[in-house]
């Protein structure tokens, strides 16, 4: 994501209670204009595909109409990159979050286009989904793909990616889940290599960086940020099974 889209972080508190009953909702959501097909996207599109927030744990099996591993993806941006990963993997369901309007129209328009089924949106806050609408040890996977850097140091408080979520994200994957985070900006990069490595569930499948997975596409976004000389990191750490 560019900083003109939506960052979603938690309080730096290491309390799931706290999560839970103070949350700061310091995403922030710029004014932009939406195309008459995103409008209908956001409305008629999120009819077939959206999933209304509500405290109350979501059954997957129900939700999507079988049995299949369910991955997360918080940030999703304009959805091209879900789409593509949704649409080459069909037998995987994909809940995919996020609160910015333009984006979530769509990403419903190209579900529709694409005749893409395996994929469920909900608008909301991803710390409040996680908290009240995913279970514990359910997600096979889930994926933070290029969340706003806030390059300014004075800004960084306001990253995604702190150990509270982290905390958070690691306790709803099943053991032998991964957790999947790539960035083009180094410094969010190491950032984030050190909050992954000190959350206790959580083991790193590189000795720092992961090359990138064969399920991540390269982007646009990603593309114009290597020309600028931008270094993409991916990391990919997994939640350890019980007594490892």
């Amino acid at each position: 994501m560019t900083s003109d889209e939506i960052t979603m972080i938690a309080e730096a508190t290491t309390s799931d209670d706290a999560l839970q009953h103070r949350p700061i909702r310091s995403f922030v959501v710029r004014a932009g204009r939406m195309s008459a097909k995103q409008e209908r996207g956001l409305t008629d599109g999120m009819a077939r595909h959206g999933v209304a927030y509500a405290p109350g744990v979501i059954d997957f099996s129900a939700l999507f109409g079988r049995v299949a591993p369910t991955v997360l993806e918080i940030g999703f941006g304009m959805g091209i990159t879900t789409a593509d990963i949704a649409a080459a993997h069909p037998e995987i369901n994909y809940l995919a979050v996020e609160v910015h309007p333009p984006g979530v129209g769509n990403l419903c328009n190209l579900l529709d286009d694409r005749q893409i089924r395996n994929v469920r949106v909900i608008q909301h806050d991803a710390v409040e989904v996680l908290n009240h609408m995913i279970a514990p040890s359910s997600l096979a996977g889930a994926h933070i793909y290029f969340p706003d850097p806030w390059h300014k140091k004075r800004h960084n408080k306001r990253r995604l990616v702190q150990p509270p979520l982290v905390a958070l994200l690691a306790s709803r994957l099943a053991a032998g889940g991964y957790l999947h985070l790539a960035t083009d900006w180094v410094p969010y990069a190491e950032q984030m290599l050190e909050v992954l490595t000190a959350e206790p569930l959580l083991v790193n499948t590189a000795t720092d960086y992961a090359p990138r997975p064969e399920w991540r596409p390269e982007t646009k976004f990603e593309r114009r940020g290597l020309k600028l000389g931008h270094e993409v990191r991916d990391l990919l750490f997994r939640r350890q099974a019980a007594g490892d």
